[in-house]
């Protein structure tokens, strides 16, 4: 299995998954709570460009090293501490520094960032043991 194939499988994962969840799932909650804060269209390039990172540090941290150890519980487990802290990282500098930024947001969202990047590297490891 080639670098290049768990990359793109995982990033297909993080996609799905994150558009599921901003344009369906949660696209309400987010307009309501942050809809004061938001751009009338989505800047794709700098969405794509974090997306591209995001995932290439998802295969780097988590699912390479629980592929190593070939276990599903320690992809997740990584995938989960990654998401918590990358999330936090943008969730609470700008609860930190943003005008009347809602703590609402930032819980919903560290918990998605958690999910979604346990999620990903367990997808990840999948197709990395095949």
């Amino acid at each position: 299995m080639t670098y290049l194939t768990i990359y793109l499988a995982s990033l297909g994962a993080f996609f799905a998954l994150d558009l599921l969840w901003l344009g369906v799932v949660a696209k309400g909650f987010y307009q309501a709570q942050l809809g004061h804060l938001m751009r009338p269209d989505v800047q794709w390039p700098a969405a794509l460009l974090f997306y591209l990172i995001y995932v290439a540090a998802i295969v780097i941290l988590c699912v390479l090293p629980a592929a190593e150890k070939q276990s599903m519980g320690r992809a997740l487990a990584l995938g989960a501490v990654f998401g918590l802290a990358a999330y936090a990282a943008f969730d609470l500098t700008s609860l930190a520094l943003l005008k009347d930024f809602p703590i609402k947001a930032v819980v919903v969202d560290l918990t998605w960032g958690t999910v979604l990047t346990a999620c990903v590297s367990a997808a990840g490891y999948w197709v990395a043991r095949r």
